[in-house]
């Protein structure tokens, strides 16, 4: 039986499970989404993964990332739990050896990270504007009434893209709009679509960031071979997208997994039996100081098994 290590990435619209074996190579991998109830997704990208690799891998480590990274990593036993900066660095630096930028462009966030000698020398993240992810795409390709799978391949079709205001979602729309009120054709608007999400993305999150190759382009979006190709066309090199660019996330946790294991020797991972487990998650509001701070309880059956949120480690200390 192959030693396998299990990476989970939970973000607020995909949830991302992954296997690799002890040299980094994919096992297996899953894409699911994330709907707003991470627990029920966790659960199920749990399952579909037991069924793919039960009895043919051995799990000897777990790692967690991703915006509900502390309550999957509490459900399955992670061995490590890091940040989603940290974790699509390494999948990339894995994927991709000498890559010094990444671009990451998710459902509803959108991240630069600059990598030199595969360290993490800086990074922006844009989590307030709509305009620069795959959301505002899927609200677009709806609008013109064509499939988002389509969408890149249109955009390469155009001849002469239209200039259409990016700073805004809602401004794009509007200008979008007012395109096709005039008479531009379908591939021209998609086109510009695709370098106004482009602009936005390298004036807001890239701003002032020195963008050198091997660039790696990875989330959802990555799958758009519209941006992509508008990409290479503002930055004038080439733009690599891993085979897995859509779990990066997941590959990295993994990676980081195994490498924890490797170093304390065991994994603290619950098995695939999780599933069967009531999990569910509360909050409640701390009025011990003027800090108000929010607490999140996670309960397994009727037992309280975690808190966090606090920031002076009151409510985290209290024995469970």
């Amino acid at each position: 039986m192959k030693r396998g290590y299990l990476g989970i990435d939970v973000g607020s619209v995909s949830t991302n499970v992954v296997v690799i074996d002890e040299e980094g190579e994919v096992l297996s991998h899953l894409y699911i989404r994330t709907q707003g109830q991470p627990i029920k997704a966790v659960k199920r990208g749990l399952k579909e993964t037991a069924e793919k690799v039960d009895g043919k891998v051995e799990i000897c480590g777990v790692g967690t990332t991703g915006s509900a990274r502390h309550l999957t990593a509490v459900m399955v036993g992670a061995d490590t739990v890091k940040n989603e900066i940290t974790a699509h660095a390494v999948a990339a630096s894995h994927e991709v050896p000498d890559a010094q930028t990444i671009l990451e462009i998710g459902g509803q966030d959108s991240k630069i990270i600059i990598l030199r000698n595969g360290v993490v020398t800086d990074f922006a993240m844009n989590t307030v504007c709509a305009a620069g992810t795959g959301s505002f795409l899927d609200q677009q390709a709806a609008r013109l009434g064509i499939p988002i799978e389509k969408f890149g391949e249109l955009a390469l079709q155009s001849k002469t893209p239209v200039r259409i205001a990016g700073r805004c979602g809602v401004f794009a729309e509007s200008d979008m709009i007012h395109k096709q009120q005039l008479g531009h054709n379908l591939e021209d608007i998609i086109a510009g679509l695709c370098e106004a999400l482009v602009r936005n993305y390298l004036n807001n999150v890239g701003k002032g960031k020195e963008i050198l190759p091997k660039v790696v382009f990875q989330g959802g979006v990555a799958a758009n071979v519209g941006i992509r190709a508008a990409f290479e066309k503002a930055l004038q090199t080439e733009i690599i997208v891993p085979r897995y660019f859509n779990v990066m996330g997941a590959i990295g946790a993994a990676l980081l997994a195994r490498d924890a294991v490797k170093k304390k020797g065991g994994t603290n991972f619950k098995g695939f039996d999780v599933v069967d487990i009531d999990y569910r998650a509360s909050s409640f509001e701390c009025k011990g100081c003027a800090n108000r701070c929010e607490v999140i309880e996670i309960y397994q059956e009727d037992e309280v098994i975690a808190r966090w949120g606090d920031r002076c480690g009151k409510w985290e200390s209290i024995a469970m």
